[in-house]
C-alpha cells in the first residue's frame, strides 16, 4: 500500500512538473509515461541497497574533475536523465551507486536542483562538493575544509535608522524576526572610524541576520520551525577525520602555495546569493560567528536536506581569501583549477570510506 502511494505520488509531481515546463497538451502526457518509466527504472537499478548517494556541485568547472576522474564510471544503460532544465547523470563511483546534479550559481538554484534529487530517486545521502572563499586566517588557499554546521546569512532584517540594538525589529513581535543571532553595525566600518574613534552615524545603520522559516516532511504542513545553523550528518563528519592526512596538489603551472593542501574539519560555514571579497566583511564574519568557508550555494543544500531528514556533507576547496588577500585581484581567477581538483579529490577518497 504505502509503495503504490509513493509511486502515485511521484507520478502526480512528474506530472505537474512536466506539465509546468510544457505548452503542448500532448506532449506533457506522452512525456510523463517516458519519464516516469526511466526514473522508476532508474531507481529499481540503484545498487544493492536500492538506492543512491546523490552529488550535488555548483557548476561545470567544479564538476569536471569529477566527471574526467577515471574512478567515475557512467551507467551504460541510463548515462543521464534531463528533467526539468537539470541533468541527472547516472553511474558509480568504487562501490557506490551515484547521481550527480549541477545545481547552477545560487542559493535557489541550489534548492531547487537538491529537491529535484531527492524528490526523484531514491537518495540516501547527499555529497556537496565545491569552492568557496576562505574567511579563516589559519588556513589557506588550496586547503579542503568540512564545516560541522552551515548557515545561511543572506536573510536579514534591515533596521531602520535611529534604532539600535535595544529597539524591537519590525515584526519582531509576531514571531517573524529575532535579534538573537546577531547583527552588523554599518558606522563600524565607516572609513575613518578606526584612527579618529568616531561616533558618527552610518545611514545605513543595523542588519540583523535571520533564520530560515522550514517545513519538515515530519512537521506540520504549514507551521513553520526556524533554522540558522544546519549541522551536517553526524556518522559523515565522524568518517571525514579520516580524510585529514590526505596529501593534495599545492601547485598549479608554476606557481606552488606556502606549504602543502590539507584537509581539515572546521567548525561554521556560510552561504549567502554574495560573492565575497572584502577584507572587512571577511574579518567580521570570522569574529562573529566564526566562519572558514564562504560560498553562494551550500547553506541551500543543508536547509533542503534538513527538511527532507536527508543526511549529508558539504566538501568545499579553498580557492581565494575573500578580500583578505594582498593581490590586487582576487585570487580564484588563479587557484580555482587547483581547489576544484582538491575538492574532488577529498570527495572520492570519502566515498571509498563510506563504502
Amino acid at each position: 500500500m504505502m509503495m503504490n502511494l509513493k509511486v502515485f505520488i511521484l507520478g502526480f509531481v512528474v506530472y505537474v512538473l512536466l506539465s509546468a515546463s510544457s505548452g503542448v497538451d500532448g506532449e506533457v502526457v506522452l512525456n510523463d509515461g517516458k519519464k516516469m518509466r526511466e526514473i522508476e527504472d532508474i531507481n529499481r537499478r540503484g545498487g544493492g541497497s536500492g538506492s543512491y548517494l546523490g552529488l550535488v556541485v555548483p557548476n561545470a568547472f567544479e564538476m569536471g574533475p569529477l566527471l574526467q576522474s577515471p574512478s567515475f564510471v557512467a551507467d551504460q544503460t541510463v548515462p543521464y536523465l534531463d528533467f526539468s532544465g537539470r541533468r541527472f547523470r547516472i553511474g558509480r563511483l568504487g562501490n557506490e551507486s551515484v547521481i550527480i546534479v549541477m545545481t547552477g550559481l545560487g542559493m535557489l538554484n541550489a534548492g531547487v536542483a537538491t529537491e529535484l534529487l531527492l524528490t526523484l530517486f531514491k537518495v540516501k545521502a547527499v555529497l556537496h562538493f565545491g569552492i568557496a572563499g576562505n574567511a579563516n586566517p589559519n588556513l589557506q588557499i588550496g586547503d579542503v575544509v568540512i564545516p560541522h554546521y552551515w548557515a545561511h546569512t543572506g536573510l536579514w532584517n534591515w533596521q531602520r535608522f535611529g534604532d539600535g540594538p535595544n529597539d524591537e525589529l519590525a515584526l519582531e513581535s509576531n514571531g517573524d524576526y529575532t535579534r538573537k543571532i546577531g547583527y552588523i553595525n554599518f558606522s563600524d566600518y565607516n572609513n575613518h572610524t578606526k584612527n579618529e574613534n568616531s561616533t558618527s552615524k552610518n545611514l545605513l545603520n543595523n542588519v540583523w541576520y535571520q533564520p530560515e522559516e522550514i517545513f519538515p516532511i515530519d512537521g506540520t504542513p504549514e507551521v513553520r520551525q526556524h533554522a540558522f545553523w544546519v549541522p551536517v550528518d553526524d556518522h559523515h563528519y565522524a568518517v571525514a577525520q579520516k580524510l585529514e592526512d590526505m596529501k593534495l596538489e599545492g601547485c598549479i603551472n608554476s606557481t606552488c602555495l606556502p606549504r602543502p593542501s590539507m584537509v581539515r574539519r572546521v567548525e561554521r560555514g556560510s552561504s549567502a546569493n554574495v560573492f565575497v571579497d572584502n577584507g572587512a566583511y571577511r574579518e567580521f564574519v570570522y569574529s562573529k560567528f566564526n566562519f572558514t568557508s564562504i560560498d553562494m550555494d551550500s547553506a541551500a543544500v543543508a536547509l533542503t536536506c534538513l527538511q527532507q531528514r536527508t543526511p549529508f556533507i558539504v566538501i568545499r576547496a579553498l580557492s581565494d581569501l575573500a578580500g583578505g588577500g594582498s593581490s590586487e585581484s582576487n585570487e580564484a581567477a588563479m587557484f580555482a583549477p587547483l581547489a576544484a581538483q582538491n575538492a574532488v579529490s577529498v570527495l572520492l577518497k570519502f566515498i571509498t570510506l563510506l563504502s
